[in-house]
């Protein structure tokens, strides 16, 4: 989850809200790939989930991070919640996942760099404190009581307010990973028509990626539990965002869904006020009950836009949120998958063809579908399985098409890191398969085995 945003100064014009999107428009040769990872940390000697604090905590992490390898501490209230080097933070999850937002990189070769780096530092300090890390798109075995909240004042507003909009906000705020992509637009135009590709082949991510099939202990009727979970969160920020198909779709149109969406908070001098349910249009007439008669900046603005958690959604840049967390060549894959897609034309408009004449029902269709069989799921004659060869030989085609170099020039594009899914639509077996393969077969239904397998 994000960290306080700096978006800029005070909001006198309405204009402002859709004109802070539009900032973000680039040209291509400034579009750069940012990758984002959760995973869960867990004590090696009783495979519990680590507290915030403690000898064996996400403190510990973060402070050998901190001390061993150079990075700098963010603090909030006098605990340290996070870091930042080089143009990359690593932060916390509500219930003690360690995130790593990656730095804005030119290539999927430095993404996938970055990512080997990270976490062997994290292994490295994990070794020496005696836990370990492990990518799952959701917990396996342990209850909602065994996940500490972490010290964020945004979460402890999240948390109660959870209770209210849904049945499974918390189980999403404590106990689901996912690894996610922020990539670029050129323009008003460009932006629309990656969004609409964005959401509607989301699906195909999350079957690709489904990698959750166990919760609570035992097995839970899905590929994806994590993409279930927020199929059930809060309704007003959540989904696959039918508007974005319509005609007039663009930033002021999303920015009339953001002030739809309730808000949580506002950030002032280190604390966050309880905001919750309350209506950023009346932020902007400064008749707020949380600050009645103070007018919001887009700093606030920026922090509002953190809080509303669609498939794909939209600051200065497009994220793409629907695939689990997962084992390190897939943290690689992810990246890869999207980029070839939206940052070569002809991928961009041949993904755009293939979903165009998709209606509402059948996006969300799919949505549900993929949860639940991932490459196995059909909707009304959409083969997941058969979809996913397609969009994969898109995207392939892209990252031939970028042409973008590594190893000094002795790997000639990036369409290796697609391997994983190449195997996967190969098979037809995604990660949540050969989990639920082993689970009946050789662990006997035992899911403590999933740790020493499945760790980085």
């Amino acid at each position: 989850m994000s960290i306080p945003q700096s978006g800029g100064g005070p909001i006198e014009h309405h204009s402002q809200l859709a004109e802070y999107l539009a900032d973000g428009c680039k040209p291509l040769e400034d579009w750069r790939i940012g990758t984002e990872h959760e995973k869960f940390g867990y004590c090696k000697d009783n495979q519990k989930p680590i507290p915030y604090a403690g000898e064996r905590s996400i403190l510990s992490v973060l402070e050998g991070l901190r001390d061993v390898h150079g990075w700098a501490p963010v603090l909030e209230e006098g605990n340290l919640i996070g870091l930042e080097k080089d143009g990359a933070n690593v932060s916390l999850e509500p219930g003690g996942q360690l995130e790593l937002s990656g730095a804005p990189l030119q290539t999927i070769h430095e993404t996938c760099d970055e990512v080997n780096v990270h976490l062997r530092e994290v292994k490295d300090i994990a070794d020496k404190v005696g836990v370990g890390f492990i990518g799952l798109g959701a917990a396996p075995e342990w209850s909602h009581e065994d996940m500490p909240l972490m010290p964020k004042g945004r979460y402890k507003l999240m948390d109660a307010y959870m209770q209210k909009v849904g049945t499974m906000g918390r189980s999403m705020m404590r106990r689901t990973c996912t690894v996610q992509v922020n990539l670029d637009f050129s323009s008003e135009a460009d932006m629309v028509k990656k969004f609409r590709v964005a959401l509607a082949l989301q699906p195909v991510a999350t079957a690709l990626f489904a990698n959750s099939p166990f919760f609570d202990r035992a097995p839970n009727g899905h590929k994806s539990w994590r993409a279930r979970v927020w199929r059930d969160l809060d309704s007003d920020r959540t989904g696959m965002l039918p508007f974005v198909f319509e005609d007039g779709m663009g930033f002021e149109r999303y920015v009339d869904y953001a002030l739809d969406v309730p808000m949580y908070f506002v950030y002032r001098d280190g604390k966050y006020i309880n905001a919750l349910g309350q209506s950023f249009r009346d932020f902007l007439k400064g008749a707020l009950p949380a600050l009645p008669g103070e007018m919001p900046t887009l700093s606030d603005w920026a922090d509002h836009l953190t809080t509303i958690f669609p498939e794909a959604r939209i600051k200065k840049f497009m994220e793409m949120r629907g695939a689990d967390g997962g084992p390190w060549r897939r943290l690689c894959a992810l990246p890869a998958f999207w980029t070839g897609i939206m940052y070569d034309q002809s991928s961009l408009d041949a993904a755009w063809d293939m979903v165009k004449d998709w209606n509402t029902a059948q996006r969300e269709a799919l949505r549900i579908a993929a949860s639940e069989d991932a490459l196995q799921a059909k909707v009304d004659g959409i083969d997941m399985h058969a979809l996913a060869r397609q969009v994969l030989d898109i995207s392939e085609a892209g990252l031939k098409a970028r042409a973008r170099s590594g190893a000094d020039g002795m790997i000639p594009d990036e369409t290796h890191f697609l391997n994983a899914l190449r195997e996967s639509v190969e098979s037809g077996q995604v990660p949540a398969d050969e989990l639920l393969e082993r689970y009946y077969g050789a662990w006997q239904g035992n899911l403590s085995q999933i740790y020493g397998e499945f760790s980085y």
